[in-house]
């Protein structure tokens, strides 16, 4: 089986989460991904959550692995005049050059496009930000929780009714999503380079991103300006398009609409008279009844387990899903099958459970190329196969331009 991006070299002087995310997704897809990473490491290294293991791998940085994994790392000073040139150097060799630095700091490094299509005109420049490259917040930092949950109105969207508090997203949600939309640009980049001969400058923001994956309420709210409704569990629309507490305390979620789906409900919860009760018969006496009705489904689903009403609603043909927790998905039968967590062997800590792109083609080589790097570990290997010789990167190690990991 061949890889997809077998014969792409991309280089990326990114941190954090979001840009490193689109790095690992293209070296799953087989490309030769290149971190550039200061000397001091990028921040992300060693913060991460510890594993609940025996052992050296309850050390080893899990998340940092997760977005680097199958990269090469090289240690360079950017902020040293030879420092930049070797990132110059590394470039002409390279299809891809991925950053998520802002404007003005790659034109600083001589990192912009500009700078780095004059070394490589056939370059795909790909730029990460929290808000774009133009506009009055172009240089504004942003994370995830900010550009993409905060300022996009995703999270005032996603809280419980109108007087919920706004909820809190899991670590690098956005960022992963944002990965994903950068790789798309990056590979209708190279589709564009190859077929015009030209390199392209392509980029993608957290925020935008974030008002794309809304791009159903706001195909409305763009239009029309009114704010969305925030439909508390007692304000659905339906009664069988809500989620709801089972008797051991897990949650299932129901998405059925139509009145067929209200008779297949009642007939699963056991309640054929609500099909009698002439508050219930329409659509509209149901919409005006909805807390009564929901406060009746808590109480019939108190007496039955998730699992034990998931059979039940499967054999009414209701279309529904459990809220799993994270461990219930890692040991998930579905997640199993699909091979959404492959293992990856490690030199010294064995070998452990990652986590899968969300991506395949069919014969395709797409997995998981290795563990991350340790910090430089491949400076001296990129900076020989670049055409340098031990003398040279012995003076460029004196002159604290790169790491000495010898």
């Amino acid at each position: 089986m061949s890889a997809p991006l077998e014969d792409v070299t991309v280089l990326e002087v990114d941190n954090y989460m979001a840009a490193p995310s689109a790095g690992a997704i293209l070296a799953d897809l087989g490309a030769r991904v290149i971190k550039v990473e200061p000397l001091t490491g990028d921040p992300m290294r060693g913060i991460g959550r510890p594993a609940k293991v025996d052992g050296d791998l309850a050390k080893y940085d899990l998340s940092f692995d997760v977005d680097n994994r199958g990269k090469h790392s090289v240690a360079i000073a950017l902020d040293t005049p030879e420092g930049a040139a070797l990132v110059h150097r590394l470039v002409r060799e390279s299809q891809v050059f991925m950053c998520n630095l802002l404007p003005h700091r790659q034109q600083r490094f001589g990192l912009d496009p500009d700078s780095l299509m004059k070394v490589n005109p056939r370059v795909v420049h790909a730029t990460l930000t929290g808000y774009g490259t133009n506009g009055p917040d172009a240089l504004r930092p942003g994370y995830d929780v900010t550009a993409f949950f905060g300022r996009s109105g995703l999270y005032d969207a996603m809280r419980e009714g109108d007087d919920g508090d706004v909820p809190m997203a899991r670590p690098a949600q956005g960022d992963h999503t944002t990965g994903l939309a950068l790789v798309g640009a990056i590979l209708a980049g190279l589709r564009l380079a190859e077929r015009t001969g030209q390199g392209q400058v392509v980029e993608t923001s957290l925020y935008e991103t974030a008002i794309w994956t809304q791009a159903t309420d706001f195909g409305v709210t763009a239009v029309d300006g009114a704010p969305v409704r925030r439909r508390a569990r007692h304000q659905m629309l339906t009664p069988a398009a809500n989620r709801y507490p089972c008797g051991d305390g897990k949650w299932i979620v129901l998405n059925t609409m139509g009145d067929s789906a209200w008779h297949k409900l009642c007939r699963a919860l056991g309640r054929d008279d609500w099909l009698e009760d002439e508050r219930f018969k329409s659509g509209r006496g149901r919409y005006d009844h909805m807390a009564e009705l929901v406060d009746g489904i808590d109480a019939t689903l108190a007496a039955k387990s998730r699992d034990e009403w998931g059979e039940i609603f499967d054999r009414e043909g209701l279309i529904w899903g459990p809220v799993l927790t994270l461990e219930e998905v890692a040991d998930d039968r579905q997640a199993k099958a699909i091979d959404m967590f492959p293992p990856i062997d490690h030199q010294r800590l064995g070998t452990y459970r990652s986590v899968r792109i969300p991506m395949r083609i069919r014969g395709a080589d797409i997995r998981p190329r290795g563990p991350s790097p340790d910090l430089g570990q491949h400076t001296l290997e990129i900076l020989t196969e670049a055409g340098l010789s031990e003398a040279e990167i012995a003076r460029l190690i004196e002159q604290g331009a790169i790491g000495d990991v010898r």
